[in-house]
């Protein structure tokens, strides 16, 4: 099964039933996590997928002892379809966990009092793929032939509906994998850019892929949250899992590799081409040269007002989100 947008439509459909209820590769051996001293404080990371490289900072900042220099012994609890991330890091069952902006969003609504601190994705991974062969120029012009596979529920999905016009497009049910893409010529899917793209080619296709991001729908994804409650009681903590974050994405984003080996031994159907190809697709939606994001994994305050508008607009909410209240900056 690919990971593309499974992950993300699965977590968020989780999201929409249950939150008012409240996871290149190195020839290596893969890295021993360097263990933190006997008097650190032991946090619980709850991740929305499987280990893969989405996560790979998280796990450098392990292997590497960034946590571990900050006082924390870190565990890392890795997801899959209908884990529900939220619900876990509200209620305590996780001190820390990672979903999406706009689900930080729609929980609040709906009584969740978590908090995001640390963004990954500074440009959403979330795109749609069709074949190169089309010549499509534009991301409008998905939605005018051909069939394309699309979760109709997602967030994104809405803001596309009302934006563009989808007249002459076949929409069908997305089944998180390539196999009718690699045997339709004008089939198109919805996709991350890490994940259905680089399977696709791996079996002799040739996508074109357009970012969601593009359309003006731009939530930052990967987002780290913790419950508000941890975060008043013990603000020493929360920074410094932030700082021992950053400095584990920086590791990893330089040095990929001995990560891509431990992520290969924690998820095997990950090969050493799939986890290259992968950091190499999300390192330019992590990093960025723009000054005005900040470094890494910071947030605007101006990005999640638009995002909030946005969700507003779309009746995703029933009230206007207190943007102060959706995240820190640490």
């Amino acid at each position: 099964m690919s990971k593309g947008t499974l992950h993300f439509s699965s977590r968020l459909g989780a999201l929409l039933l249950t939150v008012c209820f409240v996871a290149s590769c190195g020839k290596k051996s893969p890295p021993e996590p360097i263990e933190a001293g006997a008097r650190a404080r032991p946090v619980t990371l709850a991740l929305d997928w499987v280990p893969e490289p989405e996560f790979g900072g998280f796990y450098a900042g392990r292997a590497d002892g960034a946590y571990a220099r900050h006082d924390l012994r870190l565990e890392i609890q890795g997801g899959g379809a209908g884990v529900p991330v939220l619900q876990m890091v509200a209620t305590g069952r996780a001190d820390f966990g990672t979903v999406g902006a706009d689900e930080v969003i729609i929980a609040q609504a709906r009584g969740a009092d978590v908090v995001a601190l640390y963004a990954v994705f500074q440009t959403s991974p979330q795109g749609i793929m069709v074949h190169a062969a089309r010549k499509l120029q534009k991301l409008e012009d998905v939605f005018h032939s051909g069939t394309l596979a699309l979760e109709t529920g997602l967030a994104y999905a809405a803001f596309l509906k009302k934006k563009y016009s989808w007249d002459g497009v076949k929409i069908v049910p997305y089944d998180g994998g390539v196999a009718r893409f690699l045997s339709d010529a004008s089939f198109g899917q919805q996709c991350y850019v890490s994940s259905e793209p680089i399977a696709a080619r791996k079996k002799g296709a040739q996508p074109a892929v357009f970012l969601i991001a593009d359309s003006g729908f731009n939530p930052y994804g990967t987002v780290a949250i913790t419950r508000r409650a941890l975060l008043e009681q013990n603000p020493a903590l929360v920074e410094s899992f932030v700082l021992a974050t950053r400095e584990g994405w920086q590791d990893y984003l330089e040095h990929p590799s001995p990560t891509n080996a431990l992520l290969h031994t924690l998820n095997p159907s990950l090969d050493e081409a799939t986890l290259s190809a992968a950091a190499d697709a999300q390192r330019p939606l992590i990093s960025s040269e723009d000054p005005t994001r900040g470094g890494l994994g910071r947030m605007q305050k101006a990005r999640w007002q638009v995002l909030a508008d946005q969700l507003f607009d779309l009746k995703l909410i029933d009230r206007r989100a207190v943007v102060d209240d959706l995240f820190v900056a640490l």
